[in-house]
């Protein structure tokens, strides 16, 4: 088990007055299995109104406004989360549940390929070679593995929103290049998978109470009886180092602010991201 103390912090400044804002913030964890909320919090500067609510997908919202003139908008949020380590790869359900009536009919939705996360044939050749002789578990680790093997981790090729064909024709990406890849491919031979957005807490083993520059991250999670995360970036499951905020389709279902707003362009936008181990 760890502990970890997560600030986020994001602040735009604007050229000139702003007239109205209107967003949503999804950055704010929920306790679930294997990740417990200790404390959490959303500072937002400055305010009109707000109001929370849990979304279609289970992920933790807020949305809120400002209808008043404003130069800059600060948007705080902290949280305390104790994380279980990974989960094994152990086997769960055969084939003949990943691909039943039921399944289709609990998971359909993750299932289907949206225009981000629909890949190209090669890729779905890689995919199907991963089966024979393989459990849908087994098989669903190989996929991301061999998908990840044919990409070079390059920032600033890509933005969120990206087709994960485009990725694959370049072979590089960063994190959710490679989570929405390894959608499409684990979507491709009927095994559910969600995007699955977050915190990646950069070091194993850290010192404890040293605070150090962390990042949002990407990763999925697939269904072969239960849901298992992996994440495909850094090769491994998903466990004590990584916080969940939102799980979705493909990133446009978890981005962790979204809005519009009336007024003059932003001039600086300044995003931080501080962990700090406690346990």
């Amino acid at each position: 088990m760890s502990r970890l103390r997560v600030t986020h912090t994001t602040a735009f400044r604007y050229a000139g007055p702003v007239t109205a804002s209107y967003n949503e913030a999804r950055m704010i964890p929920v306790s679930e299995p294997g990740q417990r909320v200790l404390a959490s919090s959303l500072d937002v500067t400055p305010l009109s109104w707000r109001h929370d609510f849990v979304d279609y997908w289970g992920t933790a919202v807020s949305a809120f406004e400002i209808t008043h003139p404003h130069e800059r908008l600060v948007i705080t949020a902290r949280s305390t989360v104790e994380l279980d380590p990974a989960a094994s790869g152990a086997p769960g359900a055969g084939w003949d549940v990943v691909h039943g009536q039921r399944t289709r009919d609990l998971y359909g939705e993750l299932l289907g390929a949206t225009t981000t996360t629909t890949v190209p044939a090669a890729v779905v050749d890689l995919a199907s070679g991963c089966l024979p002789g393989a459990d849908p578990a087994a098989a669903a680790e190989a996929i991301c593995r061999v998908v990840r093997a044919e990409l070079e981790y390059v920032p600033g090729v890509t933005t969120v929103h990206t087709p994960a064909s485009e990725a694959w024709e370049s072979r590089t990406g960063v994190c959710q290049d490679m989570a929405h890849l390894t959608l499409g491919a684990l979507r491709a031979v009927g095994i559910p998978a969600r995007y699955v957005s977050g915190y990646l807490y950069p070091r194993t083993g850290g010192e404890l109470g040293q605070t150090v520059v962390g990042e949002s991250h990407a990763w999925i999670e697939w269904w072969a009886g239960r849901w298992t995360g992996f994440d495909p970036t850094n090769r491994v499951y998903a466990g004590d180092r990584h916080v969940v905020l939102a799980r979705g389709r493909e990133y446009n279902d978890v981005a962790p602010l979204r809005g519009i707003y009336a007024g003059t362009a932003a001039e600086q936008l300044d995003v931080k991201v501080q962990i700090t181990r406690e346990a």
